[in-house]
């Protein structure tokens, strides 16, 4: 045990965070404000009747708080507290905004609300007491409001977006919590090291003192981001529902961190082309959002959701019209609140239509092929070289492929992480060649069996290299 030890007081880590942070979280408070009173020109677009009292609850919520960042130091508070009723009172705003709407505009509004939590998940540092206050006046205001005045029943809410919302607020409580009690454990390490530099077994103590820190921090992150996991692992179609929808397949899902950007999704509709005459069509997508781990995972949660919006939407009849639908909703929920700086994320997707009564596929693509195998001959469908959520003047409208498909032929799905992996003996990408040799060897055999190979196949050739990327592959038997 050292001799000596480094006294750093709550007051001085406290002091020392206020002036780091205090810039940051005033011009986020005037940004809000400012924000708040824009976004009603959304309410006059999607809900004119309602317009002008939404632009007084606006009003109310703005004008009050900046009264109060103007005059804290003489009411005596904190930016962190004009912050917290800046939050508070929009989502106050947004529970009676949600009130008084039928279950379309309440749908719509969802992406605004969810848009609120995921900027304060992402920008704001603050005790965890004003997250607890903030999701619990969430929870009361909005019970309240849709008791009043809503029509809605809870079901209604629920599946219209109250349940996502709910699940993107707890998220960014955990997230707010996390990134604070690392910043002020940082700031305090900051400050021993910085009495400790002149003397050499200090720096030995620190040293050590900060390893175990490190261990604390990465087992707290490791502990949060497992329960992420849960979260998003519930998102994907379950075992029991991908049986129901394909008969043979396989899916071969590997995250490279704890929670991952790839993720895939499969869901069957039923729709009538004519009087009496129903069909079934099996709808599978595999996408890759932008990075992986917490990031990427975040993207997949907002791509998921989307994707099953499409399917309710009776104007949507294709897949490329549900990625156009995709990628204006993505963009949109993404860059609303950031046109100085829109958010550059976004991720790359294949999306399917398979009609098994008469064998028809429709196929579009972001940036994400599909292969077809058929009598060991490989056809390649191409994507549109663009990205959901991709930024640009003018969204570009996807293109739908049509393919008739063949008892026997073999569709096969993926992200960019197996054929990126490096690894082999110098080292080096698997590539898409060796990716597509691999399918066209395991195309005779049964679909679990070609899951296996081609993971002792990826992991051969990744060795003791750490892995590159997220890898989803999923292919698909036509019988």
């Amino acid at each position: 045990m050292s001799p000596f030890s480094i006294d750093i007081s709550k007051q001085e880590v406290k002091t020392e965070f206020d002036n780091g942070t205090e810039r940051f979280h005033f011009i986020t408070c005037w940004v809000g404000i400012v924000l708040n009173l824009i976004w009603a020109i959304s309410d006059y677009v999607v809900f004119p009747e309602r317009f002008s009292d939404f632009l007084v609850f606006r009003a109310l919520v703005s004008i009050s708080t900046l009264f109060i960042l103007l005059f804290k130091h003489k009411i005596k508070n904190g930016i962190y507290f004009c912050l917290f009723y800046l939050v508070l009172g929009i989502s106050i705003q947004n529970a009676y905004m949600w009130s008084l709407m039928d279950a379309v505009h309440f749908k719509q509004h969802t992406f605004a609300y969810i848009a609120l939590f995921i900027g304060v998940g992402m920008l704001v540092l603050w005790e965890i007491w004003y997250s607890v206050l903030l999701f619990i006046a969430t929870l009361i205001s909005n019970f309240i409001f849709i008791k009043i005045n809503s029509e809605l029943n809870s079901d209604d809410f629920l599946i219209n977006g109250g349940l996502l919302t709910i699940t993107v607020a707890l998220f960014s409580v955990f997230l707010i919590r996390s990134r604070y009690r690392l910043t002020i454990k940082e700031i305090k390490s900051r400050l021993e090291l910085s009495k400790s530099k002149e003397l050499l077994q200090e720096e030995h103590n620190t040293v050590i003192h900060q390893k175990k820190e490190i261990e604390e921090k990465n087992t707290e992150i490791v502990s949060s981001i497992r329960y992420a996991k849960r979260i998003q692992f519930a998102l994907l179609p379950p075992e029991e529902k991908m049986n129901e929808i394909l008969k043979e397949y396989f899916v071969f899902y590997q995250p490279k961190d704890i929670v991952s950007g790839d993720f895939y999704w499969a869901t069957k509709v039923i729709t009538t082309r004519f009087e009496n005459d129903d069909s079934e069509i099996y709808l599978i997508a595999v996408a890759d959002c932008t990075g992986h781990g917490v990031p990427g995972a975040f993207m997949s949660l907002i791509g998921n959701n989307f994707l099953k919006q499409s399917v309710k939407e009776k104007s949507i009849n294709t897949p490329a019209q549900a990625l156009d639908f995709l990628n204006a909703n993505v963009v949109a929920t993404l860059n609303q609140h950031t046109t100085d700086a829109p958010v550059r994320d976004g991720m790359d997707i294949s999306l399917v239509a398979i009609e098994f009564a008469t064998k028809k596929l429709q196929y579009a693509g972001a940036n994400n092929p599909i292969y077809i195998l058929r009598n060991k001959e490989l056809i390649v469908l191409k994507p549109d070289k663009q990205a959901i959520g991709s930024v640009s003047e003018e969204l570009k409208a996807f293109t739908n492929h049509e393919f008739d498909l063949q008892t026997g032929d073999l569709i096969y799905m993926f992200t960019d992480g197996y054929a990126d992996q490096f690894g082999g003996p110098d080292g080096k990408k698997l590539k898409y060649k060796k990716f597509q040799d691999h399918l066209i060897t395991v195309s005779e055999i049964p679909m679990h069996e070609q899951k296996n190979y081609l993971k002792s196949k990826f992991d051969e050739w990744r060795g003791t290299t750490e892995q590159t990327d997220d890898v989803c592959v999923v292919g698909i038997k036509i019988t």
